[in-house]
């Protein structure tokens, strides 16, 4: 119906109304895309999720670990936020957005603007106040609790946010995986009691777990370490991948999982061996590490011993970590010890001569001059070798109680495939992960740090106990990747792909071929599908415009041209298989249909 004319705004009104109306959704054509691909990997590009972003046209770098999202990137960041929004609202957390920017009161109030260290991106204003980018938001979210809760009654409630996150890398790396910026999806939870908390930590497992599963990747949760976040019990979420830098331990008899910086280490042997050498003590001029004294006098490995002091909690004092030598030390595991300083530190060489007398490769157990702490695995060992604690000797032929007295034992080093499962079910395997998300039990340390309190059900007041829960929403896009790509470039799932299918027709200035074209076009995004039609002229080649949508990843080709027409079918092809077949025209819609997982 024409809309009267009664004046000249009422007309422009109807023109604006009668436009809207009439206006159908935009062709997504690469003629009217940024088709950013590129046939040569660039030099600086190590793990392929990298060198596919950038080939593909998904990023480009502006500076060291800073990235622009172009168009066909950012499709897939969007749809990786709105799968973890889903998600998070389905378990009824709460979407806020706070400033990137912090105040350092914050953090010196918790007492992370020293912890920090120079990760933590920091700046001052034009009046002298200082503040940081934020790389997480503890702090922020504890202050809106004490100001806005102040009832058990308001509780619990779990807020999140999907935003930009600052660290400043010393060596920022692997394209999306270590970088200055990030987009990161970060909740918080606020409890009037362990038990509510739990609650809420195990709603956050599940709903990560839904998040991977639809995200279509292969994924394991291991329980972690807390780190500079605090608090106490955790779990990461890492995805499987050979290019991860994380290793992932799992028990091949049980769900046992962990990362390699909580996994217990379990000796595999269950009793010390009797003595069967003398004591004796060797010149080993040439020993100064453990390989060249295996080399040089023909030992196993595992019959040495490292001595590696360090400070001890107590100030201006030392003490010795003792491993077996074939095993590395867990610093994380050693951290935590009451009788070891935190974060570990390990003697200076001035300070070992001072101390004991003797250089980094001599020490050792015996006659050591220092309290020390012996792995579970060297508390097993007989007949081992040792530094003398005098430059250049060593003692052969060491044995407990007869030699020396066990000193304190403690869990020290790192897990090795093969070792017991500490659950008593299977042994342990290690694989290579990248870590995707991490939940954490925070309990009350910020919130007694910061003095966030409600009065509880007796009307005292009580600490509110927290979670936290991240997921690293960019890094998972490069995560997909790494697992799911091939020589000819990324293999995007239906759920993830920047677009579902690619609509190539060859020879498009034809009309039968164009009109057949737009007509599945048309069909395709009516049914609800993303579609990308290919409409580069006859200057790039089918060969080129097959390569670029493989590079890109798009899961479903179809073909359309003037031989296929003739015999009424079109072409379909799989990212995932090898061979092309023909569809009829009629049929094409419903056979897609079927083919794509929405």
């Amino acid at each position: 119906m024409p809309c009267p004319v009664r004046d000249r705004n009422t007309a422009v009104q109807c023109q604006v109304i009668s436009s809207l109306s009439n206006r159908q959704r935009p062709t997504m054509r690469t003629s009217q895309f940024l088709l950013a691909t590129q046939k040569e990997t660039p030099s600086d590009a190590v793990v392929v999720s990298h060198q596919l972003m950038l080939r593909a046209g998904m990023i480009r770098k502006l500076a060291s670990g800073l990235y622009t999202w172009l168009p066909m990137g950012l499709r897939v960041l969007r749809k990786v936020e709105a799968i973890v929004r889903e998600e998070m609202d389905a378990a009824g957390a709460l979407e806020i957005l706070m400033p990137g920017i912090q105040p350092a009161e914050l953090w010196q109030e918790s007492g992370r603007w020293e912890q920090y260290g120079p990760e933590l991106m920091r700046l001052v204003d034009r009046h002298n106040r200082e503040f940081c980018l934020g790389p997480t938001h503890e702090e922020v979210i504890t202050d809106l609790a004490r100001n806005e809760l102040n009832s058990y009654k308001q509780l619990p409630i779990n807020m999140y946010q999907i935003q930009t996150k600052f660290r400043d890398e010393i060596r920022p790396r692997f394209g999306l995986m270590r970088g200055r910026e990030f987009v990161m999806k970060d909740a918080y939870s606020f409890h009037a009691d362990h038990a509510s908390l739990q609650v809420t930590y195990d709603r956050m497992h599940l709903a990560y777990s839904n998040i991977f599963t639809r995200l279509g990747l292969k994924f394991r949760p291991v329980e972690a370490d807390n780190g500079s976040i605090g608090g106490a019990g955790s779990h990461e979420f890492h995805v499987l991948a050979e290019s991860g830098e994380d290793d992932i331990v799992f028990s091949d008899g049980s769900d046992y999982a962990a990362n390699i910086e909580k996994a217990e280490a379990v000796p595999r042997e269950k009793t010390r061996p009797a003595a069967t050498e003398e004591l004796r003590l060797i010149d080993t001029p040439n020993a100064k590490t453990i390989a060249q004294l295996v080399e040089g006098f023909d030992l196993p490995i595992e019959k040495t011993v490292k001595t590696l002091v360090v400070h001890a909690a107590e100030e201006g004092k030392l003490i010795a970590l003792i491993i077996r030598g074939d095993h590395e030390l867990n610093e994380i595991k050693a951290s935590q010890l009451e009788q070891v300083a935190s974060p570990l530190v390990m003697a200076s060489e001035a300070e070992l001569r001072d101390a004991i007398g003797a250089g980094a490769g001599s020490l050792g157990p015996l006659n050591l001059p220092l309290p020390c702490i012996i792995d579970r695995s060297v508390e097993l060992m007989s007949d081992f070798s040792v530094g003398a604690n005098i430059d250049d000797k060593h003692y052969f032929g060491v044995n407990w109680e007869r030699d020396l007295p066990v000193p304190t034992v403690a869990d020290l080093r790192n897990v090795v495939a093969g070792d017991p499962s500490p659950d008593g079910k299977g042994t342990l395997e290690i694989k290579r992960g990248i870590e995707v998300g991490h939940i954490f039990q925070l309990g009350t340390k910020y919130s007694e740090a910061m003095k966030c309190q409600v009065l509880g059900e007796n009307g005292k007041p009580v600490n509110l106990a927290m979670g936290c829960y991240g997921i690293g929403v960019s890094r998972v896009v490069a995560a997909a990747i790494e697992q799911n790509s091939d020589e000819n470039g990324i293999i995007w799932n239906d759920t993830l792909a920047p677009f579902q299918i690619a609509l190539i027709p060859l020879r498009y200035e034809t009309d039968a071929v164009r009109e057949a074209t737009d007509k599945l076009y048309a069909e395709l995004t009516a049914a609800g599908f993303e579609v990308l039609l290919d409409d580069r002229d006859k200057k790039t080649s089918p060969g080129i415009k097959f390569a670029d949508m493989e590079l890109i990843g798009i899961p479903h080709r179809i073909v359309v041209s003037d031989r296929g027409l003739a015999e009424g079918n079109l072409e379909y092809k799989s990212r995932t298989e090898s061979q092309p077949q023909a569809i009829a025209v009629a049929d094409v819609l419903s056979f897609i249909q079927g083919k794509v997982n929405r």
